[in-house]
């Protein structure tokens, strides 16, 4: 139960005017195969009854910014998957929303496409318009949002700032170990440091850099690394290192 309110309409009687003031970019692309990019980003405006004076001086200033213009009009099969998540952000635009809802919006794509989507929503922050993105990389959600909801299995587990998490659930540092982990006796370590094992790995959590890299030097048959903690080692400790059917 309970009562869901965006720009102060609830859902259920306020549709049209919350779908006026909003874009998303579903986490599957479903652009229309038979338009050309410029005819996608028409077709779609329509919808929201724009002006076509208006529209067709939108347009290209969109496919400007997501790199599109020169492929304007071409078709979307000819199109790589980074070009058409591009589209698809340029599409959700197209009404000057208020707000914007990303749904997995870099699932398969490769580094360099990755990073261009994240400049593109950084602009898009920029412009003062509110992001509400859903993601399970963990780096994007530490570069992109000012605040996080972190949800496991329909449960709200926590919320706050990328940096407030990292603080609240975590040690400052991390050590990870991989090899003959079995080796190591957890028992003889400090006990403010705080251990967990996944596979064949061992990762050692602590408040004191030096002693976790002068640790590693007697580990000289093993693999390890040192790294400050991030939100990867919030959302497992909060979720566990265990992958679910």
């Amino acid at each position: 139960g309970g009562i869901l309110e965006v720009f102060g309409e609830d859902i259920d009687h306020g549709r049209r005017q919350i779908r006026q003031r909003t874009g998303v970019v579903p986490q599957a692309d479903n652009l229309d195969p038979d338009f050309t990019v410029k005819e996608n980003l028409s077709m779609y405006g329509s919808y929201f009854r724009l002006d076509p004076k208006v529209l067709n001086q939108r347009i290209p200033g969109l496919l400007e910014m997501v790199e599109l213009l020169p492929r304007a009009d071409d078709r979307i099969s000819t199109l790589s998957g980074g070009m058409k998540r591009r589209l698809t952000l340029a599409r959700a635009l197209v009404n000057d929303p208020q707000l914007l809802v990303l749904d997995e919006p870099t699932t398969g794509l490769d580094p360099q496409a990755r990073h261009m989507i994240w400049s593109l929503i950084h602009q898009m922050k920029r412009a003062g318009k509110t992001v509400l993105l859903t993601t399970h990389y963990m780096e994007e959600a530490e570069r992109l949002c000012d605040e996080l909801i972190v949800i496991d299995e329909g449960s709200l587990l926590a919320q706050g700032s990328p940096s407030e998490l990292i603080r609240r659930y975590c040690e400052s540092d991390v050590l990870e170990i991989r090899g003959a982990v079995g080796e190591i006796r957890i028992e003889t370590l400090p006990e403010h440091w705080r251990t967990e094992k996944a596979g064949e790995s061992l990762y050692i959590y602590a408040d004191d850099a030096q002693a976790l890299v002068d640790f590693s030097q007697n580990l000289a048959d093993m693999v390890c690394l040192h790294r400050r903690a991030g939100l990867e080692d919030v959302f497992l400790r909060l979720t566990g290192r265990a992958l679910r059917g």
